[in-house]
């Protein structure tokens, strides 16, 4: 029998280590790689820019002479049942039925090439360029919003593994202590009043431990779900400390600070992109009002027999030039049209300009706040575990109630939930700060 015990023991312990290294290890800086490789508006804003280069390509071929071959054939039968016509002098004549095919081949080589247009090709050309580098920065800012949403549902995850452990440990202490006040209720060492005060400090752990397992889990199934992971399956989390930045230099001169913000901020760069493309809309709007030069040129040939194509040649070069008069006030509305763009993509950036100031200021309060909080309640615990560590001396000693001693506890463990928010607070806030001054890391 001792040794089926040693085999069961044994089996047990491998299978539970099995079951461990299956475990997928997830880090915070592996986290943050699987979602900027397999987020879906990524994936989809990285494709998008294939057609921006391509917009890119296109601009670029109205540069060039069109080219194009064609070729037809041609049948047509004329039937006659006959007629009678006069002639010269007068004199009927009669026709007789005729019956007469025709076929026709032809081949022709030709194009057209603009030569000037206004400038409206060399502006859209440039046009099409900074619309390729505004969709970059938008890629950019998304990859971005992408890590600070990660390290988010990542520090969430973690922040609710830790509460999850600490309640385990707690309903573990107070269903030991329970045990031990009924003990010493049994033998009249408490009042009732202790058991019951016990008792309900029991169930509010077992219950609290219930919503940390629950809140954890669900913390599991949104970052697992972000990062297009199987939740079905069993993952760690660990948080990586090297991977946490430094935000100290950024907490100085917010002049600095802001200035920063707008050399870096990916949305800033895109917004005054767009703004340059806004003034080459312009531009391309008053291309109407000048005049239009494009030439032509073809070859071709035709015969009533393929054998017989390319023994008659024509050759043809033409220009053609076009002064625009009166267009119906389109041109003046494609003009009006792109400065009221521009004017409201100048309102756009200076809005976007107050909208910066106001995020890196909340950052910076934000960080702030979220270390002094993280300073205070470390100590808080400390005082908190001490004045518990006291107050159990002093329950023992029968200077202090078991009340005294309960509430001693329930500082303690609410000392300890706060601390271990304010961490998870922490890191994201330095996160939260290189966000607002668009130097957040993506590769």
């Amino acid at each position: 029998m001792k040794y089926v015990k040693i085999i069961f023991i044994s089996i047990f312990t491998l299978t539970s280590l099995i079951q461990v290294n299956a475990q997928e290890k997830i880090t915070l800086s592996s986290a943050i790689t699987t979602a900027l490789n397999q987020n879906t508006s990524i994936v989809k804003s990285s494709n998008n820019l294939e057609t921006s280069n391509a917009a890119v390509k296109n601009a670029y071929g109205t540069f060039l002479p069109t080219l194009n071959l064609n070729s037809g054939w041609n049948w047509q039968r004329t039937s006659s049942s006959g007629s009678t016509v006069l002639d010269f002098y007068g004199q009927p004549q009669n026709l007789p039925a005729t019956e007469t095919d025709s076929r026709n081949y032809s081949v022709s080589l030709g194009g057209n090439v603009t030569l000037f247009d206004g400038l409206s090709n060399i502006t859209t050309l440039n046009q099409k360029k900074n619309d390729l580098q505004t969709a970059k920065y938008d890629l950019n800012k998304l990859r971005q919003d992408v890590v600070l949403q990660t390290v988010n549902l990542f520090v969430t995850v973690v922040n609710n593994e830790k509460i999850l452990s600490f309640q385990k440990e707690d309903q573990k202490y107070n269903t030991n202590m329970l045990q031990k006040v009924k003990e010493m209720y049994d033998l009249k060492m408490v009042a009732n009043a202790d058991l019951y005060s016990q008792e309900y400090q029991t169930s509010n752990s077992q219950l609290s431990y219930l919503q940390a397992k629950n809140n954890y889990e669900k913390a599991k199934i949104n970052l697992l779900n972000y990062l297009s992971k199987d939740v079905l399956k069993e993952y760690t989390f660990e948080m990586d400390s090297a991977y946490i930045p430094e935000t100290a230099a950024y907490l100085n001169n917010m002049d600095s600070v802001y200035q920063t913000a707008l050399n870096n901020r990916n949305d800033y760069k895109s917004q005054k992109a767009q703004l340059v493309s806004a003034e080459y809309q312009l531009t391309i709007a008053k291309s109407g009002f000048l005049p239009s030069l494009s030439g032509n040129y073809n070859f071709s040939t035709s015969a009533t027999q393929p054998s017989d194509l390319f023994n008659r040649k024509v050759y043809s070069l033409g220009l053609s030039f076009s002064l625009p008069i009166f267009s119906r006030w389109n041109t003046e509305f494609s003009t009006q049209s792109a400065q009221v763009q521009i004017k409201n993509s100048n309102e756009d950036l200076a809005a976007l300009e107050r909208q910066i100031k106001s995020d890196v200021k909340n950052a910076v309060i934000d960080l702030q706040s979220a270390k002094l909080e993280l300073e205070v309640s470390k100590a808080a615990l400390k005082s908190a575990k001490e004045t518990w560590s006291i107050k159990k001396d002093s329950y023992v000693l029968g200077t202090a109630t078991f009340i005294d001693q309960q509430q001693a506890y329930r500082d303690y463990l609410q000392a300890s939930n706060n601390t271990i928010a304010a961490e998870s607070n922490y890191v994201f806030r330095q996160f939260g700060l290189l966000s607002a001054l668009g130097i957040l890391k993506t590769e």
